[in-house]
């Protein structure tokens, strides 16, 4: 019962939240601010965009699972009880925040939306602010030594190029 209640929670909040901020919020931008387009080939958009857009899908879908395993759910209020450092947590310790990030730009490539591309920048101020001023303060409370060694080992949002692999 736990493994469903996790996976109607995680569907929730998916819609509720990421689903406002990745897909909603980027589809009414791009249909009032329909002008300035970014400077780019329709074509080369839309294979950018798409590929933005189902590498962002398939690393959420990563990181939801991790917390799945682990109990959890993204929804702040529900995480999971022990730290995730696996898998892409290995080498980023955002990369829910990043796959949400990679759909919005995604969505700024297939409108070749300058107002949509305003809204990553936006986003990614508002991400960084969170991790550094609650969710790195809470988890090193909750997680003490353990986290502390984690971030001396992990990258907050990037890993070096030649360490992906």
């Amino acid at each position: 019962m736990a493994s469903i209640r996790v996976a109607l929670e995680t569907a929730l909040f998916t819609l509720v939240v990421p689903g406002t901020v990745a897909v909603a919020v980027p589809q009414l931008l791009a249909r009032r601010q329909p002008r300035p387009r970014l400077p780019i080939r329709p074509g080369v958009a839309r294979v950018l965009g798409a590929t933005s857009l189902a590498s962002g899908a398939a690393l959420y879908l990563h990181t939801t699972g991790r917390f799945a395993a682990g109990g959890g759910t993204p929804s702040p209020t529900d995480e999971p009880n022990e730290l995730v450092t696996s898998g892409l947590y290995a080498q980023t310790r955002n990369p829910m925040y990043l796959a949400v990030l990679l759909v919005v730009v995604g969505q700024a490539l297939v409108h070749r939306s300058v107002a949509v591309l305003w809204w990553a920048a936006g986003c990614w101020i508002g991400f960084h602010n969170r991790v550094i001023g609650y969710e790195e303060p809470h988890l090193a409370r909750k997680h003490g030594v353990a986290y502390e060694r984690y971030c001396e080992r992990v990258p907050r949002w990037l890993p070096p190029l030649g360490r992906m692999g």
